[in-house]
């Protein structure tokens, strides 16, 4: 089946992930008709999966939740894209057990750093799962977000934790090991060898107005995400971020960014529009 060239119906309609969507929706155009090997890293049911598949691309998820990955198969069913769906039980971490190095076009990689045990090694598995040239799109959860959500909601011992903890927890009970800033996400795909082109904030706004307001008028609010998500100090209060890196690819100049990010206000190294 060619790969459709328009977004399914859907996906790109919801602020809350309308930022990640216009992203991959780039970079799966560069295919230029091809159906691209697409990896999704702790892919679940499939919320990416699918409708990646239902633009004709082949997408492999590695989960390690039995339950999730049966839920996926079904989503596949019913959307008619099991032909293009992988369901496939394991770790992040040891990726290549399950996936062949060097096999896929794209990796999506999305609120998985937050909960591995070694994100650095998460990582370094991803890259090595990249085809020369290929994509990763990783998210996670922004901690200055976390900060001033716990503050403004009066929970300022929360606030507190969250701000000077190492890793961004709020207390031994967070279901998440870790939070990140821009700088950081950045510095960790850095470290295995990835050339960072983007950085998007993700619910800038959706995460702090009334579901009424939002609710009222979705198609404005998602066009206030899509357009705070790269402008700065916006980007930096967004409840998460969004990462789009590349492998090197064959001596050849990786490919111009799909969406540019201008740098962080106080110099912070990120990559240019």
């Amino acid at each position: 089946m060619e790969p459709a060239t328009t977004p399914t119906d859907g996906p790109l309609a919801g602020p809350r992930t309308a930022v990640v969507w216009e992203v991959l929706y780039a970079e799966l155009a560069r295919a230029a008709g091809r159906s691209l090997a697409v990896v999704d890293v702790g892919g679940g049911t499939g919320g990416f999966a699918v409708p990646v598949a239902g633009l004709g691309h082949r997408v492999t998820v590695v989960d390690p939740s039995p339950d999730a990955l049966a839920a996926l198969s079904r989503r596949a069913a019913e959307a008619g894209v099991a032909d293009r769906v992988v369901a496939l039980q394991g770790d992040g971490d040891r990726l290549g057990s399950v996936v062949p190095t060097g096999s896929a076009d794209l990796v999506l990689c999305h609120s998985v750093l937050e909960v591995a045990d070694d994100p650095a090694q998460v990582v370094r598995a991803v890259a090595a799962t990249l085809r020369p040239g290929g994509a990763v799109s990783v998210l996670v959860p922004n901690r200055p977000a976390a900060v001033l959500a716990r503050a403004m909601a009066g929970h300022l011992d929360a606030a507190w934790a969250l701000a000077t903890d190492p890793h961004g927890r709020a207390d031994p009970r967070d279901p998440l090991r870790r939070r990140f800033d821009a700088a950081g996400a950045v510095a960790l795909l850095r470290s295995a060898g990835l050339s960072v082109e983007a950085v998007h904030g993700v619910r800038v706004l959706t995460d702090l107005i009334p579901a009424t307001v939002a609710e009222a008028d979705p198609a404005t609010l998602r066009e206030l995400e899509v357009r705070l998500s790269t402008e700065s100090p916006y980007r930096e209060i967004a409840a998460q971020i969004h990462v789009l890196a590349r492998k090197a690819g064959d001596g050849r100049p990786a490919p111009a960014p799909a969406h540019g990010a201008p740098a962080v206000a106080g110099g912070t190294d990120l990559p240019g529009g």
